[in-house]
Parts: structure tokens; sequence; C-alpha cells
């Protein structure tokens, strides 16, 4: 072997197992996708309408910008400062094909003596990216025992990895806890890295870092935003990091050896999805829309004897199993149905197994799911459990 064998991320072990199981993908019509982290790419009940082209000219087919298009980056800077007071220009901004990218840059440039504090129960690429980039890593406690709420002080030391809303449990770390925090990780001699995909999907509303970051240029700060939830568009792989001018540099540097830049044609898309009045009115549509799901399937999961333990955030739910039953175990029966989750164990960021404490935990995605659908996943998870 020529290359390091590395096996695949979490949700993608178990759509390639869904479709050794099925021969099909999952995501496919008639599929069920609850294992997938993807929202519904259609307009939402009071949402905008989604753009069906966008007009291309002879400067689009050039090289994209090594950190950016600057007119997506002004719109990501114009859009935190008006939602949120952030403050930023748009030297703080690098764009990347979508947020796993930012996520790995950022990861791969910390010097060698940095110890990285994580979540025991976080999104599952986490603990791809700590292994393969051979990353120390401390684990903050968050498993039943603290009902997956860990508080600021079991914090120990060492650089923050957090998505916020969690991924998968929902738990949002919002208002005067999450200036806390940011205040904590201010501090000289500490940064955190923030994932804020799941922004949008907040009850009662978005949340971000960047509300109460006073001058991010005196941070170690991070925080990482996509268009793949909040706008809807995630086959459009644009995602960005907002950090101090310094950091920005680094990471455009890397883009230039490392990446090469982003679709220009995507970027395009993206920065008219960006517009302040257009993205008002996703805000209020993706939290109310998905909210009430979250609450449905919410009433409709404890009927069937799952104890549920998500938070306010995210489109997801985070459950534990009735009886003995695992999470692959209860993939088995699912897949017999066309359908499938992400068993707990793959968000176990000590990778304990099947066997281990987040065995009977599964994440339940209702983030591709119209609200006709909802009688039948009914049914099916009946079946199952």
């Amino acid at each position: 072997m020529i290359l390091r064998e590395f096996p695949p991320m979490g949700v993608y072990e178990t759509l390639f197992r869904f479709a050794g199981a099925t021969g099909t993908y999952m995501g496919e019509p008639g599929t069920h996708p609850w294992a997938q982290g993807y929202p519904i790419t259609t307009q939402l009940p009071g949402g905008p309408p989604l753009p069906d082209r966008i007009a291309i000219t002879a400067a689009d087919r050039m090289y994209p910008k090594a950190d950016g298009q600057p007119a997506l980056r002004r719109a990501i800077a114009d859009y935190y400062n008006e939602f949120y007071g952030a403050g930023i220009a748009p030297d703080h901004v690098a764009v990347f094909a979508g947020g796993r990218p930012a996520l790995f840059a950022v990861l791969a440039f910390l010097e060698d003596d940095v110890t990285v504090a994580i979540e025991e129960t976080e999104y599952t690429p986490y603990w791809d990216l700590l292994n393969v980039l051979r990353r120390r890593f401390g684990i903050i406690p968050s498993n039943l025992g603290n009902r997956f709420r860990p508080r600021l002080e079991d914090h120990g030391g060492g650089f923050l990895v957090k998505s916020n809303p969690c991924n998968p449990t929902g738990v949002a770390t919002r208002g005067e806890e999450l200036r806390r925090l940011v205040e904590h990780y201010s501090a000289a001699g500490r940064g955190a890295l923030l994932d804020e995909a799941y922004e949008f999907y907040g009850d009662p509303g978005p949340e971000s870092a960047l509300r109460y970051v006073k001058d991010i240029d005196e941070t170690d700060l991070f925080v990482v935003g996509a268009a793949t939830k909040g706008l809807q568009v995630p086959g459009m792989r644009v995602g960005w990091c907002v950090a101090a001018k310094r950091h920005i540099e680094i990471l455009r540097n890397y883009s230039t050896f490392g990446m090469g830049g982003v679709s220009r044609a995507s970027q395009l898309y993206v920065t008219e999805l960006l517009g302040l009045d257009r993205v008002r009115r996703a805000r209020d549509a993706v939290a109310e829309f998905f909210g009430a799901q979250r609450k449905r399937y919410a009433e409709g999961l404890r009927g069937l004897g799952l104890e549920l333990f998500t938070g306010t955030g995210g489109f997801y739910h985070w459950a534990k199993l009735p009886g003995e039953l695992t999470g692959d175990t209860f993939n088995e029966r699912l897949f017999r149905h066309n359908a499938g989750i992400l068993p707990g164990r793959l968000c176990d960021m000590r990778r304990r197994g099947d066997e281990g404490p987040l065995g009977p935990m599964i994440r339940f995605s209702f983030g591709p799911l119209s609200p006709e659908s909802y009688d039948a996943d009914m049914a099916i998870l009946a079946k199952c459990v």
C-alpha cells in the first residue's frame, strides 16, 4: 500500500452500509434519509424563493480569488454586521469549498504543541480530522450523566473545537452562556474553532458567537459558517471562516496551494442568497419551519418509547433507544424498509463502538423531510422499535 488507510467519515460509513444492504443510495426516491445532514432544498413556507439560474460572464470563467470573491466576502461581513453587530470587514473572511475544508485548514495550521479540547459527543468528522492530522485532544464530558450539556466549568485547557448548535445533540449554547464561552476563549493563550453550520436552526431564532466578540483581531477565535444548512444549498459547496486578519492571511495562503479557490459560479449564487432582505426572510422561515418539525417528531419519537436528549437547535433528534437496542441493530431493521439513522457510536469522540455508552443512542434527522412524510415515517419506526 502506498497510501495510509483511513475509514470513511461516519455518515458515509452509514450511507455505504445502506447502499450495500439495499442496492440504492440513501436520499434517492423511495428512501427515508434519516441519517443524512442536509435540509430541504425547496422554498420553505414564508421563506424566499431559491434562484434557479445565475448569469455567467467571461470574467466568471477565470480563476477565483484565493480567499474568495470580494463580493461574497463583503456579503458575509455585511451579514454578520447587520444581525450580530460583529464589526468585521471582508479582510476577516476567507471562503472555502464548504464548511469542512475550513475546519480542516484551521486544524492543519495549529502549532504542533496545541492540544485540542472537544466534547465527548460531537460532529462525527471531527474525530476523522483530529486523527488524520494526528492532533492531540482532550475530552470535555458530554454524556448521559450530564444530559449532553457540558458547562464551561467542565472545560479544561486547550483549543476548543465545538459545533453550536451541537451536531448531533441539537444542544445550543446561547445568550449569557455563549457570551461567557466567547469571553473565556478570547483570553490570551486560548482559542476556539466554533462551527456554526446550524446557526439558523435555533429556537427562538438564530444565534452566533460573533454577537459577543469585542475585537476579533485581538483573539484566536475562528467562526465557521456555510451556505449548506441555513441557505439550503448543500450542493453549492460554499463555506467560510471569520477570524483575525492575520489568521485569514494564512488561510488565504493555504488556498493558493491546497484548494485553489472556490467555484466562482457557486460564489455568485451564494452572494445572491445573502442579500440582507432575502436572508432576513430565510432566517425566520428556517427557524419557524424546522422548529415545528422538531416538536412534531419529538412527540412521535417519545410515543414510541425513545428517550430524547435533544436541545433547541439543529434538525436532529438525539435519542436513546428503548430496551437493549443499539444504533447498529436498529439500522439493520430500518434498512429493510429503505430507511436508516446515524448510530450514536459514530458521534463518540472516544470511538468506543456499539457496546460503548453511546451504543444505544441515535441521531434522527428530520432535515430533508417534508411534513407530508410524517405518518409514513412513524409507521416504519414503530415497526422497527
